[in-house]
């Protein structure tokens, strides 16, 4: 990994910048570049052949300025130290731009879960879960969902951190399943988010839902909920595409559809449906849209593919899709980016309400989740949309501008110990 598509090194550099804007001495938010706790652990699993693989895995704590940490756990074979690194602290920049009582963490383990049976990913779950039990808690760090984990998953950390403590910790995780003290609306809220937002961004620029049009790269839990999300108020998505590849139609594919194939096992790139085209992922990020939401892996718009865009708006609907070099092209491009700081607000959001329920034992019903969900990201969406234009910068900044004022606002009122 270079310097320069390096996620921590992008995050440090465009704090600078926001320090700069705000004019800040560097005594004041240097301490927003250093991760207050890093664990790097080992993880042996017999496998169901009898032998022992070892994997490599990390949980980032990065900063608790603002109360307990708060981060998924990823199971990819692409996770590293690094860009645990950056998730962690976007991750407390999320949490500081929604107003939420959280810091931010990360954690994940090198693995294809692809290749793993069923009782090989929890025997890894749980010697993971038991590896960086030391360093979290209720009050202490919060684990949640994140690629390639699910609910399920969740609930076997839970179980593992319980049955170590001796009772049940419901509020170790979040995003665990309902029965186990999860929150109506959890799986599909960082889609839901994505689409309250783009609805707001098209009253704002006064597009119509018919003469709108939506590409979606990526099509798990956030990407095909936003995808039917956008089907229900009129858009038109053209294409959408996962691992395997896409599909694209200019008359508007049938989501109900794609989403129903998907969910009974079958690949995007097997669909069948009139009038449909096979293509790349490439060729998705280069289809002629109003709206691009890449909901894949980090760095899927970069400095190779950035200038093939012809969207209006970007929105990233998963973690760091876009590298800074990219973010770059598209911004001479006059093209709207909306960051994953704030189109990525909704998991965290009610993974807050998911804490808050089981702190006090009760349970919200989900239209209560969806319209408080809705209210507190569009106030955040607000507030980045009116920074950026009075600073004259593109939106992700205006949200580091937003983040990194309150972060260190924090550390201005709590002091150094001792």
């Amino acid at each position: 990994m270079t310097q320069a598509n390096n996620p921590y090194v992008s995050f440090t550099q465009t704090v600078d910048q926001a320090a700069k804007l705000l004019g800040y001495e560097r005594s004041a938010y240097e301490f927003i570049k250093y991760p207050e706790r890093e664990l790097s652990v080992s993880i042996p699993v017999e496998m169901d052949d009898g032998t022992v693989t070892i994997f490599e895995g990390f949980r980032v704590q990065h900063s608790s300025l603002l109360g307990p940490y708060k981060g998924g756990v990823r199971y990819h074979q692409s996770v590293n130290h690094d860009e645990m690194k950056a998730l962690a602290a976007l991750m407390t920049f999320k949490c500081a731009l929604a107003n939420l009582p959280f810091g931010g963490a990360k954690g994940g383990v090198i693995v294809d879960p692809s290749t793993l049976s069923k009782n090989e990913l929890k025997r890894l779950t749980r010697r993971y879960t038991a590896m960086i039990l030391p360093i979290i808690g209720p009050d202490e760090d919060i684990p949640a969902p994140d690629v390639n984990t699910n609910e399920e998953i969740m609930g076997w950390i839970m179980d593992t951190y319980s049955m170590m403590r001796g009772h049940a910790v419901p509020g170790i995780v979040t995003g665990k399943p309902l029965l186990l003290g999860g929150s109506l609306g959890r799986t599909e809220a960082t889609g839901r988010g994505v689409s309250y937002i783009l609805r707001e961004t098209r009253k704002r620029l006064k597009i119509l839902e018919e003469d709108c049009t939506a590409a979606i790269l990526g099509f798990g839990k956030v990407g095909k909920e936003a995808a039917r999300r956008l089907f229900e108020d009129g858009v038109r998505v053209v294409a959408v595409s996962d691992t395997s590849g896409g599909v694209r139609s200019a008359r508007g594919l049938n989501i109900q559809a794609v989403v129903a194939h998907v969910e009974s096992g079958h690949k995007i790139a097997e669909y069948q449906e009139n009038g449909v085209e096979h293509i790349t992922n490439e060729e998705l990020i280069a289809t002629e849209c109003t709206i691009l939401a890449p909901c894949a892996v980090s760095d899927v718009i970069n400095a190779q593919n950035a200038a093939s865009v012809q969207a209006q708006i970007v929105i990233e609907g998963g973690n760091a899709q876009i590298t800074a070099e990219a973010d770059e092209v598209l911004n001479k491009k006059e093209c709207l980016v909306i960051p994953d700081l704030v189109a990525t607000l909704g998991g965290i959001i009610v993974s807050y309400f998911e804490r808050v329920q089981n702190v006090q034992s009760l349970m919200w019903d989900e239209f209560e989740i969806n319209r408080m969900l809705k209210n507190v990201i569009l106030k955040a969406y607000d507030e980045v949309w009116e920074v950026s234009r009075k600073n004259a910068v593109p939106m992700r900044m205006g949200a580091y501008l937003i983040a990194l004022e309150r972060v260190c606002t924090a550390k201005r009122i709590r002091g150094i110990f001792p």
